[in-house]
């Protein structure tokens, strides 16, 4: 099984995510620009999710919304660059904590028939990026790329 890499030095404002899948690149990037896909695989696996708005395409928009029996968790964002298959860059923030927005660049890199998707996410301060850190991130990015390695083709 493919490993989740999320890389948070200390004292920058940075997180790093790596993660390889068992598909070609525009199943991938289908599967993460895709607004009836998305919400198959993004989140914990102990949340439901509703598409409000997603145009994955440079300009548009995006926004959805997660529950679980302790309540709704509102998230959203813009599209700045849209490559097929090869890169997004998008910004992202969590309703709960709005003044801290992250940009996020994604790349999509073909390995022969394999992905390795790198996600590089750039916070306003050190301080928001802890706060991103802290408010258990890191189990909702795992679910999600191991709910994607599930759903994706072999």
């Amino acid at each position: 099984m493919n490993e989740t890499t999320i890389t948070a030095r200390p004292g920058t404002p940075f997180i790093d995510i790596v993660r390889e899948f068992d598909a070609p690149p525009h199943l991938v990037f289908r599967a993460w620009t895709d607004p009836e896909i998305v919400p198959r695989w993004l989140g914990p696996s102990t949340t439901t999710m509703t598409v409000v708005e997603w145009d994955a395409t440079p300009g548009g928009r995006y926004s959805y919304v997660h529950r679980d029996q302790d309540g709704e968790y509102g998230f959203r964002g813009v599209f700045h660059t849209v490559v097929a298959d090869e890169r997004i860059v998008q910004t992202f923030q969590y309703d709960g904590r709005p003044q801290d927005v992250s940009l996020e660049t994604l790349t999509f890199e073909d390995l022969g028939g394999r992905t390795r998707v790198r996600n590089h996410a750039v916070f306003g301060s050190v301080e928001s990026r802890d706060a991103m850190i802290e408010s258990g991130m890191e189990r909702g990015v795992r679910d999600s790329m191991a709910r994607l390695e599930q759903l994706l083709p072999r």
